[in-house]
């Protein structure tokens, strides 16, 4: 059986994952974004970026990838991305940021958070400490976050470890968040009507054509004004803020899920995740990891070995 590997670009990766997701073959290996079949071809793409075509038709199939990847690459020659699209005089604006917290913890839940910004509000929210999650400590998130939740207008979806590992085999964590944000999106609409916001920001995971492709089944989707920025809290507070409240539900569900283990489970994807979740092992066996633990990180492998399942 013949085999090719091809590294792909995140941008590469993603209209892949929307090609293929027809054929995604089921349970999704560990440690992979997707797998699918097609053309006599088995796909795996990997997280790294590494894509594994198996089969027949292995080096056809890569070699259309591969074409792609060259153009793209040629196009990023001839025009340098702009450091962002967003119109002029954004930060001013009334916006609904949405961002997620907890996809890349192995710990705890995935939370994905709307919050809406008025205009008016700007200058409070930054009287407040709005402002990038990631340079802030969590005391002075959980602060900021009880603050916020009093005045402002926002909806959170929280999915649970069990719930997740039910639905992640059959699903990519990519088209998970964008279901997640839609449902936040139409719901913080819905609590600030008849206002309506000037815009939307998205802090983007995935390229816009992906992400509306992810919801194309859907019966509602917000999509007029819809912006997506990387790195969403420095473009507006409104993302900033969702970013905020979607860490404070998270260190909560975090918190829920120490007192259904019995131990202090940590933040994060390290090899100190590696030996806490050894313990809930021993304690519970993987019916108890299931409860508090994203199953298809690495560290469940790791944390059998340690604990010698």
């Amino acid at each position: 059986m013949s085999s090719t590997v091809l590294v792909a670009s995140p941008s590469l990766l993603n209209e892949m994952e929307v090609a293929y997701q027809n054929s995604f073959v089921s349970p999704c290996p560990p440690h992979t974004l997707f797998a699918a079949r097609k053309n006599g071809t088995v796909i795996t793409a990997y997280h790294s970026g590494k894509v594994l075509f198996q089969g027949a038709g292995a080096e056809a199939e890569a070699g259309k990838w591969e074409a792609k990847g060259a153009s793209e690459t040629k196009k990023k020659e001839k025009k340098p991305a702009s450091a962002s699209t967003l119109p002029e005089g954004f930060k001013n604006w009334s916006v609904i940021g949405s961002d997620e917290v907890g996809n890349g913890s192995y710990f705890g839940p995935l939370t994905v958070v709307a919050a809406y910004a008025d205009r008016s509000q700007l200058a409070l929210l930054k009287e407040l400490g709005v402002k990038d999650s990631k340079n802030l400590t969590d005391k002075q998130i959980i602060s900021i976050a009880k603050d916020l939740i009093t005045f402002l207008p926002y909806s959170s979806l929280t999915v649970w470890p069990e719930k997740y590992n039910h639905i992640q085999p059959t699903m990519t964590q990519g088209k998970m968040k964008a279901l997640l944000h839609n449902q936040v999106l139409l719901r913080a609409l819905q609590k600030i009507e008849p206002q309506k916001p000037e815009a939307i920001l998205i802090d983007q995971f995935a390229q816009e054509k992906t992400y509306f492709s992810y919801l194309k089944a859907e019966k509602e989707i917000v999509n007029k004004n819809v912006f997506f920025a990387t790195k969403g809290e420095s473009h507006h507070l409104a993302v900033a803020a969702a970013s905020i409240i979607a860490r404070y539900s998270f260190l909560k569900g975090l918190e829920e899920c120490s007192k259904i283990a019995g131990l202090p489970l940590p933040s994060g994807a390290s090899a100190q995740s590696d030996v806490a979740a050894a313990k809930v092992l021993k304690k519970g066996g993987m019916p108890l990891l299931n409860k508090v633990a994203k199953l298809h990180f690495a560290n469940t492998e790791k944390a059998k070995k340690i604990a010698g399942k």
